[in-house]
């Protein structure tokens, strides 16, 4: 994998365009990763994700694993070819799954043993393990098993989980993944900025592809997630690709930006439309409102996709309804929330280019309503 700085912001930020080469594509970042937690993009097919811009996939390691599994997947050519999807593919860990189903785990220094959320079964993750099941996978950007922990918690506990992370870092680089996959680093910390440098310093120090910011969007604050990200920026060497894990809305996305990240996952667009949620550059809006039932206008009428072109307010409204409920609804408010990311991100990237970035970000935070 090569990272190339293209362009550096220079109105006062930290903000880049860069290039990310990988063995099935390249990628312009900043980027947004749509989640396919389990080999899909729920609702949407692969052809449909390159109309809209997608450059990268981000599927999950634990839910692969439950099903339909790692061998069989392996066996059917990799995950590229069994999603049908040529493009890059990150994979996540299971890490935040140990984070998030807590009821259903027990974690050792070993690792993570988890229960199946679907039938029960045993799974031991270990930090091998996961680099076994992902080496399966095929993904051309792997994530490393590690410790996310929730906030509130006390700095021993952000601490421990901090070193855990280290350690099963360290084990997991020692394992011989396949030639055109990339492991990256997963800064932990949580909210303590002494301990985000510490464990940045740390994974620095074993020289790795790229680094994640993870850890983040677990209960704190806006200002004290953007703090986080600004102390760990300032370890994370420039000429390396940094990653902030499962954030977020455009205004953090943007705010994150500006501090020197690169890559952004969330499934906030994907679960806000099934939702009946819709992003617009003004704002968030709820498609069920009532006010849109004899809405004639698009979605938003700065959009040039397809659903925005093609329907109106009104029938995506009447999709929604409780009496109709009907999957096209779905389908076109998530194509619309996940091409409103891709073109807010290539405008920011223009916007760098072109060296007006600050004004950029000023006048969108003056207009866009939400957080």
């Amino acid at each position: 994998m090569k990272f190339q700085i293209i362009k550096e912001d220079t109105t006062g930020t930290k903000a880049r365009v860069a290039k990310i080469n990988t063995h099935h594509g390249d990628i312009e970042t900043p980027v947004f990763m749509p989640v396919g937690t389990r080999a899909t993009v729920k609702t949407m097919t692969p052809r449909v994700l390159r109309e809209v811009g997608t450059q990268i996939l981000l599927g999950n390691t634990y839910h692969l694993a439950v099903r339909p599994g790692e061998q069989l997947i392996r066996d059917m050519g990799g995950l590229h070819k069994f999603m049908a999807w040529d493009g890059p593919i990150l994979t996540d860990s299971g890490g935040f799954q140990a984070f998030s189903l807590t009821k259903l785990r027990k974690l050792t220094k070993n690792g993570v043993t988890f229960r199946s959320h679907i039938d029960g079964a045993i799974f031991e993750f270990t930090p091998e393990r996961v680099m076994e099941i992902e080496k399966c996978l095929g993904s051309d950007i792997v994530m490393p098993l590690d410790h996310c922990i929730g906030w509130p918690c006390t700095k021993e506990e952000a601490k421990q989980a901090a070193q855990t992370s280290i350690d099963w870092l360290k084990r997991s680089k020692d394992y011989e993944l396949s030639a055109h996959q990339n492991l990256f680093g997963i800064i932990q910390g949580s909210g303590y900025s002494d301990l985000r440098e510490w464990c940045a310093e740390e994974m620095v120090k074993l020289d790795l592809p790229g680094y994640a910011i993870g850890g983040l969007a677990v209960g704190e604050t806006k200002d004290v997630m953007q703090e986080m990200i600004e102390h760990t920026n300032k370890v994370l060497p420039v000429e390396k690709p940094r990653y902030l894990m499962g954030v977020g809305t455009p205004v953090d996305l943007i705010q994150a930006i500006s501090r020197g990240v690169d890559m952004f996952d969330c499934v906030m667009p994907t679960r806000n439309a099934r939702g009946g949620g819709f992003f617009t550059w003004e704002g968030k809006k709820q498609i069920r409102n009532s006010r849109y039932a004899r809405d004639e206008s698009p979605l938003d009428d700065k959009c040039s996709c397809y659903t925005c072109t093609t329907f109106s307010r009104s029938y995506l409204h009447h999709l929604f309804s409780k009496k109709v409920e009907e999957i096209l609804g779905l389908s076109m408010l998530t194509l619309h929330n996940i091409h409103f990311y891709h073109d807010f991100t290539k405008n920011i990237r223009q916007a760098i280019m072109e060296n007006r970035f600050q004004s950029f970000m000023s006048n969108f935070l003056d207009t866009y309503q939400g957080t």
